[in-house]
């Protein structure tokens, strides 16, 4: 099923469609996680095989919690797929981090509890390093693709995931911002850290769409705050996958894709046959 696809984009199914885009097909996939969230649909732009996928199911209908990430992440990498940008909304922990802004973060803090959030378990086990969640070599592109639309754009901050999907509390917010938070999301995580896992590139591109709600000049988000200005960046985010496109490079010189070379920590030896055989995607090379 492997296809030479240079990128996948996991966002909102607006992305979809972009003027350009030839030879679309759908892939249905079934992976030993389920079923992903929707079919991933691969085109190919300026030369280019890039994959696309609907986090929130088609037509918006999973919930944060209910994103099978798993299967998600899997079915990416079973085609072949080596790089992946998130693109997403956001709230704003910061002043200077305004609505219709991009921000490429380049740290997460975890604050979700109700989500399976790793590909090792039934007797395998695997530490991943995650001290730099983000690939920079791909956060670096995904920046100059934003810059180059023109939007004001933000390297750097760190994102927390929270469980959702109701918006914070005030006093909520205002903890995350005396911990040095700068963006808030439901869905960074474990997405970003089961790319890890699979030794795949993984950047986002966080839009801004509120101050979610300690800013005491600005009304508390609202989904059609969100909607609004999710809507307002569509083109943006096309742009910069266009950009991106544009100047990939072939090869990836970072360390992703040896992030399991020292982080399996079982014995081959003791690990079931169908645990083995249900991560061979991820395992096969080193086992």
């Amino acid at each position: 099923m492997t296809e030479n696809i240079s990128i996948a984009i996991i966002g909102g199914s607006g992305l979809y469609h972009m003027s350009g885009v030839q030879d679309v097909k759908e892939h249905h996939i079934d992976t030993p996680f389920g079923e992903p969230s929707a079919p991933i649909t691969v085109g190919t732009l300026e030369g280019v095989r890039i994959a696309f996928l609907a986090r929130h199911g088609i037509g918006h209908h999973l919930s944060p919690t209910e994103v099978p990430y798993r299967a998600n992440i899997y079915a990416l990498k079973s085609l072949g797929v080596e790089r992946v940008v998130s693109i997403s909304a956001c709230g704003s922990l910061r002043e200077d981090y305004a609505p219709g802004h991009i921000v490429i973060p380049d740290d997460i803090f975890d604050h979700t509890k109700d989500r399976d959030r790793t590909f090792f378990s039934d007797g395998l086990v695997a530490h991943i390093g995650a001290a730099n969640p983000f690939c920079s070599e791909l956060s670096n592109q995904v920046e100059s693709a934003v810059r180059a639309t023109g939007a004001i754009t933000h390297r750097g901050g760190s994102l927390i995931t929270i469980e959702g999907p109701r918006f914070s509390t005030k006093a909520e917010s205002n903890t995350y911002r005396t911990w040095g938070m700068s963006i808030i999301g439901m869905t960074a995580s474990p997405e970003a850290f089961l790319a890890r896992e699979a030794e795949l590139c993984y950047a986002t591109m966080a839009h801004v769409t509120d101050y979610d709600v300690w800013h005491e000049n600005e009304a508390p988000v609202t989904v059609d705050m969100v909607i609004q200005t999710l809507h307002k960046n569509t083109q943006k985010a096309q742009d910069a996958i266009l950009n991106l496109i544009r100047g990939l490079k072939d090869e990836r010189t970072c360390a992703c894709g040896q992030s399991l070379a020292a982080a399996l920590i079982t014995d081959p030896k003791v690990v079931p046959a169908e645990t083995r055989q249900k991560l061979d995607l991820l395992i096969g090379k080193y086992f």
